[in-house]
């Protein structure tokens, strides 16, 4: 069993929705400190007043290499990396505007992460092994046609994140990857979504058993787990397996 008590942890995009409600969980049940990372570091001053010396405002733009380049430098100590950023465009495949919103969600979405994995992967190592996380989305198995691009960026971020499970299993490092629904958020209220989503605490909680009981997938939601109870052998049986032996 993996504890997150007394670790040290980072979370991209901790300064509101879904990454500051991790880490206030993990805070909560006895991280050490959290790397609480933003674009904007004012935007981390009401976790800094709440929770203070807890909490080590990092500046991270999964946009900028050398931002990312920088804060594994500064959290050399982190021993679970949470990356929680992203961003969502509404686009459907014939909207004007589709090509431009996909190369934007792909830079962030998937380039960032495999900033962020590239960076922090020796820091882990050096410090044990540790975990990455990665939020996903049930978007990245099932297309939602008003969010075409993001669905595709998604698909894309969780076949790195599969890559990632096996690239770094060597070295100890375990990874997570995390499937929400619809979780309210600004984000969600902005797609229009907002009446469905659900409580954004659900998802540190599903990290947290994820990591507890050793499983790479994490379905947080009503919606998720819906996903998950058809998905689940498949995940099981072709995604988790090593097809590669004979």
């Amino acid at each position: 069993m993996y504890s997150v008590k007394d670790r040290i942890i980072l979370v991209t995009g901790a300064n509101r929705g879904i990454g500051k409600s991790i880490v206030e969980e993990f805070l909560r049940v006895g991280a050490r400190k959290v790397y609480a990372a933003a674009r904007k570091l004012e935007s981390l001053d009401a976790l800094i007043k709440a929770y203070g010396e807890r909490i080590v405002p990092l500046q991270i733009d999964l946009n900028n290499p050398d931002s990312i380049t920088a804060a594994a430098k500064k959290a050399a100590d982190v021993e679970v990396v949470i990356n929680n950023a992203g961003i969502a465009n509404v686009a459907n495949p014939l909207a004007t505007n589709a090509i431009t919103a996909l190369q934007e969600e792909m830079e962030i979405n998937v380039y960032g992460l495999i900033r962020m994995a590239q960076a922090f992967a020796p820091v882990l190592k050096k410090n044990g092994g540790g975990a990455i996380v990665q939020l996903n989305s049930i978007a990245s198995i099932k297309t939602f046609a008003d969010f075409t691009t993001y669905s595709a960026s998604k698909a894309a971020a969780y076949s790195i994140t599969q890559g990632l499970r096996d690239s770094l299993k060597e070295q100890g490092t375990r990874v997570v990857s995390v499937h929400p629904g619809p979780i309210s958020t600004d984000m969600a209220n902005g797609l229009g979504i907002g009446e469905i989503a659900e409580p954004a605490e659900l998802v540190p909680q599903a990290v947290i058993a994820a990591l507890e009981a050793d499983e790479f997938h994490a379905f947080p939601d009503t919606m998720a787990k819906k996903v998950e109870a058809s998905y689940k052998s498949f995940a099981k049986n072709i995604v988790e397996a090593n097809l590669m032996e004979a």
